[in-house]
C-alpha cells in the first residue's frame, strides 16, 4: 500500500459494507469500522456535491482515452478547483484562500 492501512473506515450501512466478507477484511487488518446512521444523508452531501462538481464541469466534458488519462485529467481540475476557481459559498475565494490564506493567482488573457 502507498500510504499503509487507515486507522478507521468510515462507511453508510449499504449492503456492500455491513457483509461478513467486507468486514473480515477490515478486522483482519485491524481496521476500526465507522458506519453513519441509517439514513444519515447529510453525512455524504458534501462529497456528493463536490462529486457531481466534478463530473459536470471535468468528467462529462471529456472523452477519455484511458483510466490514467482519467486520473491526470481530473487531478487537473481538481488543482483548478482548489486554486483557482472562486466558489460563491466561500465569498467568490478559492478553497486555498479561504482556507491556506493563499494569494489569488494573476489571471492569463485568452
Amino acid at each position: 500500500m502507498r500510504y499503509g492501512a487507515p486507522e478507521i473506515f468510515n462507511t453508510d450501512q449499504g449492503s456492500q459494507f455491513t457483509s461478513t466478507e467486507f468486514i473480515k477484511v477490515l478486522a483482519a487488518r485491524e481496521i476500526k469500522i465507522s458506519m453513519d446512521g441509517k439514513g444519515a444523508w447529510r453525512d455524504n452531501v458534501f462529497v456528493e456535491r463536490l462529486w457531481r462538481t466534478i463530473k459536470y464541469e471535468e468528467v462529462y466534458l471529456r472523452a477519455y482515452a484511458s483510466a490514467s488519462e482519467a486520473r491526470a485529467g481530473i487531478g487537473r481540475y481538481l488543482s483548478f478547483y482548489n486554486m483557482r476557481r472562486p466558489h460563491s459559498s466561500l465569498d467568490g475565494k478559492t478553497p486555498d484562500q479561504a482556507y491556506f490564506n493563499q494569494p489569488m493567482p494573476e489571471l492569463v488573457a485568452a
